[in-house]
């Protein structure tokens, strides 16, 4: 039976990391996963799932050795943010406002995964098994042992890092808390008459906003958010019908643009009771899953691989047991807050901007006009977005 310091379930984009984060730390990682992600060739048409990957992130894809692959590859810097109900209370952010180059990058979530992993197959302390599918997890006081479809392996510590309907969080019994939203949202890649554009924006109705995110060359990803049977009927249209469609919701400021494929997915909130059990941890969408709105939901998992790999290395210097309930207690006391917070904050602005009523339509505009007003609010809540 192969033993391992740490296995890692799920070796998606932030499995991927938190194994390599416990490799540089010098512990003996396993990584299983069921697919590897599709190579990549420059002539690839764009994925539709993107990331809108902060400065924190940037920094740990860069610790990790993984940033220097991927601007090889492609990616897109964004350097503004804008934000708007009606022109009167249009905001930006800039990256020169908080002494930045830029606030944070649109890149493929497969080439992401790509490039860690690409790294894990370098890194003498990872073992992957991919592609391997885990049946049974048995516990007890020393360790973990893990049933796979082809093997049983042991570990001293799990990584759940595989996703929202995390199976190795149902199989240790966490319980999560919930709820699906009333909309829906549509990602549809397009090509623009535009040139590759510096700001990503998001403009807001009562139905849910819609967004711009730039991506390289004449290229763009839009994010539409609507009720659930909208988004469901736009799905179903042709590209040329759907053109139509987002020439009249979208604002002009988008410029003539041209359907290449599209995708539709709900939207759910989830939160697990508690992030640790036994010889297990919760990291990514297992512990959390938000509404997308602001594009946080990646950078919030590298935030939990940083926050985890802080303080295993604390009780490793310290020379502690690096595994204890203890050290991972830590680990929640320093995300669980900063998720909720962001989490709550998100479903803030989901419930603000679907009043309809006149009072809150002003209540939300006179808000966005005052934090033009006020740059020191402004710098410090674009400062915290970045992850800086």
């Amino acid at each position: 039976m192969k033993q391992f310091d740490c296995v890692v379930v799920g070796g998606g984009m932030v499995g991927a990391a938190s194994a390599l984060s416990m490799a540089e730390l010098g512990l003996k990682v396993a990584v299983i996963e069921r697919s590897l992600p599709a190579a990549y060739a420059p002539e690839q048409a764009f994925d539709l799932r993107v990331s809108a990957i902060s400065l924190a992130s940037e920094l740990l894809l860069k610790q990790l050795g993984a940033w220097q692959q991927l601007k090889q590859w492609r990616m897109c810097p964004y350097k503004r943010l804008a934000v708007w109900e009606n022109a009167q209370a249009y905001t930006e952010f800039n990256a020169k406002d908080i002494e930045q180059s830029h606030l944070g990058h649109i890149i493929e979530n497969r080439l992401i995964q790509l490039s860690l992993w690409q790294k894990l197959d370098e890194h003498e302390n990872v073992s992957t098994f991919c592609p391997e599918s885990l049946l049974g997890i048995e516990q007890n006081s020393t360790s973990a042992l893990l049933t796979l479809s082809s093997k049983v392996i042991k570990a001293k510590l799990i990584i759940a890092a595989d996703g929202a309907s995390s199976q190795v969080r149902k199989l240790v019994n966490i319980g999560i808390t919930g709820w699906d939203y009333a909309q829906s949202a549509m990602l549809v890649n397009v090509k623009t008459q535009l040139p590759q554009q510096d700001i990503t924006w998001q403009q807001y109705f009562p139905t849910g906003p819609v967004a711009m995110l730039p991506m390289p060359g004449n290229s763009a990803s839009l994010v539409w958010y609507h009720e659930k049977d909208e988004i469901s009927r736009l799905s179903a249209l042709s590209n040329a019908s759907l053109l139509q469609e987002i020439q009249q919701a979208f604002p002009q400021r988008l410029g003539d643009v041209e359907v290449v494929t599209k995708a539709a997915f709900p939207l759910t909130r989830r939160h697990a009771n508690q992030y640790s059990k036994g010889r297990v941890v919760l990291l990514g969408d297992a512990a959390h899953t938000i509404n997308p709105m602001a594009g946080q939901g990646v950078n919030l998992g590298f935030k939990d691989v940083k926050a985890l790999q802080n303080v295993i290395a604390k009780a490793i210097g310290n020379g502690e047991s690096w595994c204890s309930s203890s050290v991972m207690t830590d680990y929640e006391k320093m995300r669980r807050k900063d998720n909720l917070l962001m989490m709550t904050t998100m479903d803030a602005l989901y419930l603000s901007f679907g009043h309809v009523s006149p009072l809150a339509k002003f209540a939300r505009n006179s808000a966005l006009s005052m934090v033009n007003k006020f740059p020191f609010i402004k710098n410090k809540a674009l400062a915290y977005a970045c992850g800086i």
